[in-house]
């Protein structure tokens, strides 16, 4: 294994990212989980897991805006840019409060692994756009939906100027990928703390706090080198208040951890690429 010798800005240890998923599903899609363990017969529109996702744009997402403002953190807000036509308000509010707005393509079932080169490229184009309209930020990452990429993603987004993406799970830390004369970081995304276990399995959200605790008493033991810790929420799911109040304690005990750096993904992007 490389060994690596180089620690996060400031000389700390661990680098926390705030993930926030902010979905939804193209028209007369509906999600494939909901509340509900039944699932309705084959063909029959859920109109129930629509509505249910619907909520974190209406209001998950201000909730947790929130719990971040109390504590003067940033995060990367995955952004389905439907949104950006649907509830332009909300994917505005997320950067008016100064937080990295991420394509997270078009809608949920528009996924990069089913299209062909130009339809995805086509896809990006459109995503870029009408997030950048709404929000008047740059997009600079990308993070498919599922995490699934095509055998293109990588190149089309770096020949599209985007600095990082996140469809890699087959490392610890960020690396770098070079497409001609282009570059993109390569962002992994951990799934250790994520409230995803709660809906699917009904793990009570205290959970992932004590998930997150027992990471830093393991970081600590250890004395290995640079860690990266995401932590990951929904807005449909933790942006719900019993969630989103032990998604706070997260971020309460990032915010006072002396040796954590609280970056976004572009942040880390950045730290990545000044280092070469």
């Amino acid at each position: 294994m490389t060994q690596v010798n180089w620690l996060w800005p400031g000389n700390k240890r661990i680098a926390v990212v705030f993930n926030v998923c902010l979905e939804a599903w193209s028209d007369g899609k509906a999600p494939g989980i909901s509340p509900m363990g039944n699932p309705l017969p084959p063909g029959v529109l859920d109109n129930m897991a629509i509505s249910w996702a619907a909520y974190g744009a209406k209001r998950g997402i201000y909730r947790l805006l929130d719990a971040f403002a109390r504590h003067r953190t940033k995060a990367s807000v995955m952004v389905s840019a439907v949104l950006a036509e649907r509830t332009p308000e909300a994917v505005k509010a997320v950067g008016d409060a100064g937080h990295e707005i991420l394509s997270h393509s078009y809608a949920m079932d528009v996924i990069p692994a089913l299209m062909a080169e130009d339809e995805e490229r086509k896809n990006i184009q459109r995503c870029t756009a009408l997030l950048e309209e709404v929000s008047g930020k740059r997009i600079k990452g990308w993070l498919s939906p599922r995490g699934t990429p095509s055998a293109n993603t990588a190149r089309l987004l770096a020949e599209a100027g985007y600095a990082w993406y996140g469809d890699v799970f087959d490392d610890d830390l960020p690396y770098v990928q070079t497409f001609g004369e282009r570059k993109i970081v390569a962002i992994p995304l951990s799934t250790d703390v994520n409230d995803m276990p709660s809906m699917k399995y009904g793990d009570p959200p205290r959970m992932m706090l004590e998930t997150f605790e027992e990471h830093l008493t393991r970081i600590a033991d250890r004395r290995e080198g640079p860690v990266m810790i995401d932590v990951t929420s929904h807005a449909h799911i933790f942006g719900r208040p019993h969630g989103a109040y032990y998604y706070e304690k997260i971020i309460e005990t990032a915010a006072s951890t002396r040796n954590i750096w609280i970056a976004t993904r572009l942040d880390i992007a950045e730290f990545i690429l000044g280092r070469k």
